[in-house]
């Protein structure tokens, strides 16, 4: 019973919260507040509102890991890898081959800052990628 709950959170809860994901550009404080509703989420299935219980402790019933930032970053890869092997305009802004004047402040959280390796690695990886 508990697995089906887990498939149908997975399925059914995730995949509505986490819609376009891998576009977004993740602050720390997004990030506090992605794994809290994954904490919450993993909460409702299993224990009563009332019960004083740790993250860890909701994570062991569960028998599952905190994997929702894991997801992702893997779904980011996969979405960047389709990116690069195609020439689109989101591939030249990426690259930054638009032309114009940059914007008055500090610059703005950037996609690419958010994905761990480097752009060259991750542009020759997914040209690379076996079909």
């Amino acid at each position: 019973m508990q697995n089906l709950r887990k498939q149908i959170v997975k399925c059914l809860a995730w995949s509505v919260a986490l819609y376009a994901s891998e576009t977004w550009t993740i602050s720390k404080t997004l990030m506090k507040r992605i794994e809290a509703l994954e904490m919450w989420i993993w909460r409702k299935m299993e224990i009563s509102w009332t019960a004083k219980v740790s993250n860890s402790e909701v994570l062991n019933r569960v028998k599952e890991n905190s994997c929702i930032i894991n997801t992702i970053n893997r779904w980011k890869h996969r979405w960047l890898g389709h990116v690069l092997r195609h020439d689109v305009l989101l591939r030249d802004i990426l690259e930054g081959r638009m032309t114009g004047k940059c914007t008055r402040g500090r610059k703005r959280l950037q996609l690419m800052s958010n994905i761990c390796e480097g752009y060259e690695t991750a542009k020759k990886r997914a040209e690379d990628r076996c079909l």
